[in-house]
């Protein structure tokens, strides 16, 4: 592992950004994975409870049914515990990230919602 693989090392704890640089693997690049998509699988520890869950997890168990949950609702919910975070500072580190993954989810959501007839 190069000095430069090794200095990105995401964290249960730190905020990621879909628009900092990050390492894809071959194999990750042809199967179409983006660095939205890797941001959205993240897993983050719930600071009240102490177990791990990913943006796709908080919004396809913990809102599933929140009415706010496919229109850019700012918060994320542990799929666990129900504590609420918001998504600006835990998941992502500004809002401009926020926006980002949110409309990034809410597409992914809705197109497997239609896909499916589940709206």
């Amino acid at each position: 592992m190069s000095d430069e693989e090794y200095k990105y090392r995401p964290t249960y704890h730190a905020p990621m950004s879909p628009q900092a640089p990050m390492y894809l693997t071959p194999e990750e690049t042809s199967a179409g994975i983006t660095p939205k998509l890797k941001v959205a699988t993240h897993r983050f520890m719930c600071p009240v409870c102490g177990k791990e869950f990913s943006l796709f997890q908080s919004r396809a168990v913990a809102c599933k049914y929140c009415p706010k949950a496919s229109s850019n609702c700012p918060n994320i919910r542990c799929p666990y515990c129900d504590s609420e975070f918001p998504l600006s500072g835990f998941v992502v580190p500004n809002k401009k990230d926020q926006v980002t993954m949110n409309q990034y989810a809410d597409r992914l959501f809705d197109r497997w919602a239609d896909t499916y007839n589940r709206r």
